[in-house]
């Protein structure tokens, strides 16, 4: 048997859920109105076990919204609607991820329930139907033989999310769209004094995309074309929701429809919509800051780079700090570190002539780099 959710607000009920071959049918006394939400069940057990995971998966990316402490309790919660379906919602105030899922819903309710208590149940829970039960302010959850009371809250405490008047919006596949977050979020800065730098900047042009993060010592920059609709715009994506969305695109085909509004931003994976505030401020002019010609170009592989560097980085540490000396010359890049702990040398082989230019680089900095590039040979 699959896991189900059952949701029931009542001032007074017992609701019950009984599976019966491969359909699954929910059922309330007569004394009492209840709000069942359940899925279709299940005709084997791996199929059943996958749709458990569905549960707990909207759930947690739901969790990923709300707040971990905050002096308004609601907004530590989850809030759980059933209407035409069932939909998860979490929110901070500044960002909110909501999901929904098709059930069986007799008639419509809401409840609130603690994010991190509700998920790490339905992780734990075996298979099943997993029953929601609110009366007189305590939920109870059931699935088997676990059972659990907790506090809950009135859903009228929750509130509302804002809403997103798209003026342009573009979509795109999701595994393009993952590929190119994991590509500029190593430079999302994580300095508070600078919060414009602690997202990613979106340039929306002639239908082509243009991402580009910076943090003050380095600058990742990517482009693809994309369906677009509206004026041309760009706008600031703070860098946590830039995470969450990453771990909700697949590798799919599937297109994620972003919706760009005049303070918000929404992003549509599938079921499941990440809603975000925009960051406001003057982002670095990246055009400028990026030459448009270079006196000396080679190329070599990147992966016998990012193996030399991580080489020679062994002798660093957080204590022992020192950048990774590097000279062009021809046909080699020659690398040099010295700290308390020793020295170390290396050799990568390149295509082309270096002249000897000597340049120091921070081996963090230049790993992430050849980490995230996509290409097999860089320059």
């Amino acid at each position: 048997m699959k896991k189900q959710l059952a949701l029931a607000t009542a001032a007074l009920m017992a609701l019950s859920l009984a599976a019966c071959g491969s359909t699954a049918t929910a059922s309330s006394t007569a004394e009492s109105t209840s709000t069942a939400a359940s899925s279709e069940a299940a005709s084997t057990d791996s199929t059943a076990a996958d749709d458990g995971d569905v549960l707990q998966q909207a759930a947690a990316s739901a969790a990923r919204a709300a707040a971990p402490k905050s002096p308004i309790a609601a907004l530590e919660g989850l809030l759980l609607e059933a209407g035409a379906d069932l939909r998860i919602t979490g929110y901070d105030l500044k960002k909110a991820i909501y999901t929904n899922m098709e059930a069986d819903i007799p008639e419509p309710g809401s409840v609130l329930v603690g994010a991190r208590l509700f998920c790490e149940m339905l992780r734990r829970m075996p298979d099943g139907v997993v029953t929601v039960e609110a009366e007189n302010g305590t939920v109870t959850v059931r699935c088997g033989r676990s059972s659990f009371n907790l506090v809950g809250m009135s859903a009228e405490d929750y509130p509302d999310l804002p809403s997103v008047e798209a003026e342009n919006g573009v979509s795109l596949p999701q595994n393009l769209l993952k590929k190119m977050i994991n590509e500029c979020s190593f430079a999302v800065s994580t300095n508070e004094s600078r919060p414009v730098y602690m997202g990613t900047l979106f340039e929306i042009a002639h239908n082509e995309l243009t991402m580009v993060s910076v943090d003050g010592y380095r600058l990742a920059l990517r482009r693809e074309p994309v369906e677009g609709y509206g004026d041309d715009c760009s706008f600031i994506v703070p860098g946590t929701a830039l995470s969450d969305l990453e771990r909700l695109c697949g590798d799919s085909d599937e297109r994620v429809k972003m919706s760009v509004g005049s303070k918000h931003i929404s992003f549509t994976v599938g079921s499941t919509v990440i809603l975000s505030r925009r960051l406001e401020g003057d982002f670095l002019n990246y055009k400028k800051a990026i030459p448009e010609s270079f006196r000396i170009t080679v190329k070599t592989a990147r992966t016998d780079l990012l193996d030399v560097v991580e080489r020679v980085s062994l002798i660093v540490d957080s204590k022992n700090n020192a950048p990774l000396r590097l000279t062009f010359r021809k046909d080699a890049i020659d690398f040099v570190c010295t700290t308390p702990l020793g020295k170390a040398a290396d050799s990568c082989p390149c295509e082309g002539d270096g002249g000897d230019l000597e340049i120091g680089f921070n081996d963090h900095y230049l790993s992430d780099a050849l980490k995230a590039a996509p290409a097999d040979a860089v320059s």
